[in-house]
């Protein structure tokens, strides 16, 4: 079956790279307080953007990360790289360790659970490749990946907005983008997911661009208050 117009307008858009240039002067413009971090902060994109060697490395990492400060995911994801001869993780090299050697890098039971899955769904090409995903919707891309035991929303739009570089994504149950909101607005409580999507309204289409920055003001509050 043909793909509608529509979809295809908006496959292909989401496929184009985004100018983080007008986001960011756009962003300026909307929002006042998001204006004053965007100033403050060095460097002003993220590195490697939209780099991603292939969806089960990606998602192997964010699987990695769920639940864990920055810090600590690192060092586990760290040492589950080494695992791998030359640092380069695949499903069948990972269906192949036994529980002990992931547990060795520090992955709890449920995150064992999770990669294997996500290993074996890779290795029976149940999991759509890099072109695949990039041909995609967001939507579509959310809907296909989240049947990955694991893997929920906030794992793909970590996907979205890091690897396939997609610019309108606002992953609003975040705890550092919320945190990084209520730094911005300088209130005193987080707000709740709805909350932040209703506020962000204001900065699509480039709402990836406004999560990144609130992350920064979250990490980094004494660059910009």
């Amino acid at each position: 079956m043909a793909a509608p117009a529509t979809l295809f307008k908006e496959t292909k858009t989401s496929m184009e790279r985004f100018d983080w240039d007008l986001a960011i002067t756009e962003l300026r413009r909307r929002d006042k307080d998001l204006g004053r971090i965007i100033d403050a902060m060095e460097p002003r994109r993220p590195q490697n953007r939209g780099e991603m060697r292939s969806p089960f490395d990606a998602l192997l990492r964010s699987i990695v990360y769920q639940q864990l400060s920055g810090k600590a995911a690192k060092t586990i994801h760290t040492r589950l790289l080494a695992l791998f001869p030359g640092h380069r993780p695949s499903a069948r090299a990972l269906l192949a360790m036994d529980d002990e050697t992931l547990r060795s890098a520090g992955l709890s039971r449920p995150k064992i659970v999770a990669v294997r899955d996500l290993a074996m769904k890779v290795a029976a090409r149940g999991v759509p490749s890099k072109r695949k995903l990039q041909t995609m919707s967001d939507e579509a891309i959310i809907e296909d990946l989240i049947r990955i035991r694991g893997i929920g929303q906030w794992t793909v739009e970590m996907l979205l907005i890091f690897n396939l570089d997609r610019a309108d994504v606002l992953p609003a149950t975040d705890l550092g983008v919320r945190r990084g909101f209520m730094l911005c607005r300088r209130n005193e409580s987080m707000p709740e997911p709805q909350e932040l999507l209703d506020a962000g309204e204001r900065w699509r289409p480039w709402r990836s661009v406004a999560a990144w920055y609130l992350w920064r003001a979250c990490e980094e509050p004494e660059k910009w208050r």
